[in-house]
């Protein structure tokens, strides 16, 4: 039997994001993980970010893997792991199914898809998951100890990944635009950019804050849209221009293409 727990394969940023919640959960022994990372330089800064973890540039014998490489490399990890002993896959790599990671792994592999998004990186991201046709809950529970880590973690069925892709996914980036575009219209009405940027960001956090406490979107909209004010003046503009319709077209957009890339 391995002493490795958990090999994380590539250490990247949401790999790096990974560990941290690992660690960080208490659910981890660190001696019973190790960090594959190709590029020498890169093993020299997780050294320095994880002094009790092992770093090393080819995958040691181990119980399971987390495959957090580019999705072009994804099958070849996995095939590799579980000749290294891996017996529980877990696969963050975008658009790789769980049929192409079954195929890599062989007989006798749980494996499971994930979806995570960028938050994960501060500890408050938003996961997905689903199980090859070897996972059972067990597996499943695995995977979500890993993940439930950095945020929270959704069951869902395999095709719905591609609408969690397109949702919670890309969802990071449609904020961070709608973010731009606040602050050059703040910009463009005549605040400076650095007030612009710390006002835009302040009122994000909290409205995200006061949605993660009550949970009800179209609520806390009409609390802050009274009849014939300035709320109403601009949610009026969104309207106009069909903002749900942009909205929905993206997400559908998004979701289309996770397929193909699937």
């Amino acid at each position: 039997m391995s002493d490795i727990d958990v090999a994380m394969v590539g250490g990247g940023n949401m790999g790096a994001a990974l560990l941290g919640g690992m660690i960080a959960s208490g659910r981890y022994d660190a001696g019973a993980i190790v960090v594959v990372e190709r590029i020498a330089a890169r093993r020299d800064e997780l050294r320095s970010l994880f002094p009790a973890i092992r770093v090393v540039g080819e995958i040691p014998p181990c119980s399971a893997a987390v495959i957090a490489v580019k999705p072009g490399g994804a099958a070849d990890a996995v095939t590799v792991a579980v000749a290294a002993g891996a017996r529980r896959i877990l696969s963050i790599a975008a658009g790789v199914t769980t049929a192409t990671l079954d195929a890599a792994a062989g007989p006798g592999v749980a494996v499971v898809r994930a979806m995570p998004n960028t938050p994960a990186l501060v500890g408050i991201g938003a996961s997905a998951i689903a199980g090859g046709a070897g996972a059972g809950d067990d597996d499943l529970a695995w995977a979500e100890s890993i993940l439930g880590s950095v945020g929270i973690v959704e069951r869902l069925d395999e095709p719905q990944l591609d609408a969690f892709t397109g949702v919670a996914g890309s969802g990071p980036a449609y904020v961070f635009l709608f973010a731009e575009a606040l602050v050059d219209a703040a910009v463009a009405e005549g605040i400076d950019s650095e007030t612009a940027g710390r006002v835009v960001a302040q009122l994000l956090l909290g409205a995200s804050t006061l949605l993660d406490r009550d949970g009800d979107p179209a609520q806390l909209r009409r609390n802050v849209t009274s009849p014939g004010g300035t709320t109403a003046a601009g949610i009026e503009r969104f309207d106009a221009h069909d903002l749900r319709g942009v909205v929905a077209d993206a997400v559908a957009a998004a979701t289309a293409r996770s397929r193909e890339l699937g």
